[in-house]
């Protein structure tokens, strides 16, 4: 008798979840998961960058990047295998920052059914203010990147062009490169308040730090953004052809 009651006491009890479900389901893991997965978005954003720059020296630099990225311990693993892995972080990253974006915004409605009172809102920087729509912007920006670049649907480059000679191709269209920049800015201000945010999501918040943070954010941001901006801008004034 003791026995059956003890087996059905076990059949009874509820499984117990996973601690990082369970940790994810809260409104912390959410903002764990936004600044870890933004940590590596920054990452790939920086270096993204810095690779760029070879355009500025010579015709044959950036295709050279190029190839090193896709031969990186090639014949270890094959052509582009640890290109295609990094691309698969990146992917992967994206959806969850995207996915804990949308319900942490959802939660915190749920919390507030009213909303801000005007001294609140007025209260709020511009950058924090407009995340949801610049992070819109830099995912239709990024769309087009790889369209333009990678799967090369939209580029105007004659077929077997190199990648400088679709870069300058591109960068050519003043419309093309208007919308470069205008998403460069977009992704300027998400950059701003994603790296001065994603300090107090990990819980490294001190008043006596904040300069250090925004002086981080600010520098970050005009480093990253301003590279990228000199793009289109040598391209459209003859600087790079």
């Amino acid at each position: 008798m003791a026995t059956m009651r003890s087996s059905s006491a076990t059949a009874a009890r509820p499984r117990r979840t996973p601690f990082f479900i369970e940790l994810y389901r809260s409104a912390l893991g959410k903002k764990y998961v936004m600044a870890v997965t933004g940590i590596i978005g920054l990452g790939y954003i920086f270096a993204h960058m810095v690779g760029n720059l070879k355009l500025y020296q010579g015709p044959e630099a950036l295709d050279e990047y190029a190839k090193f990225l896709k031969n990186l311990l090639y014949p270890i693993v094959p052509q582009s295998g640890i290109l295609n892995i990094l691309r698969s972080v990146l992917v992967l990253a994206l959806i969850f920052h995207v996915l804990a974006a949308v319900q942490l915004t959802r939660m915190n409605r749920l919390s507030r059914p009213t909303r801000y009172k005007t001294r609140d809102y007025v209260a709020a920087n511009f950058a924090s203010r407009t995340m949801r729509w610049t992070g819109v912007i830099v995912l239709l920006f990024l769309a087009y990147h790889l369209a333009d670049f990678t799967w090369k649907i939209v580029n105007t480059a004659p077929e077997g062009a190199t990648l400088r000679e679709m870069v300058i191709a591109s960068f050519s269209t003043p419309a093309i490169a208007g919308f470069y920049i205008v998403a460069n800015i977009a992704l300027g201000v998400h950059l701003f308040h994603g790296v001065w945010s994603l300090f107090q999501s990990m819980g490294w918040n001190n008043r006596r730090f904040n300069h250090w943070r925004r002086g981080l954010a600010v520098g970050f941001t005009a480093v990253v953004i301003g590279g990228n901006l000199s793009f289109p801008i040598a391209v459209l004034t003859g600087l790079i052809s």
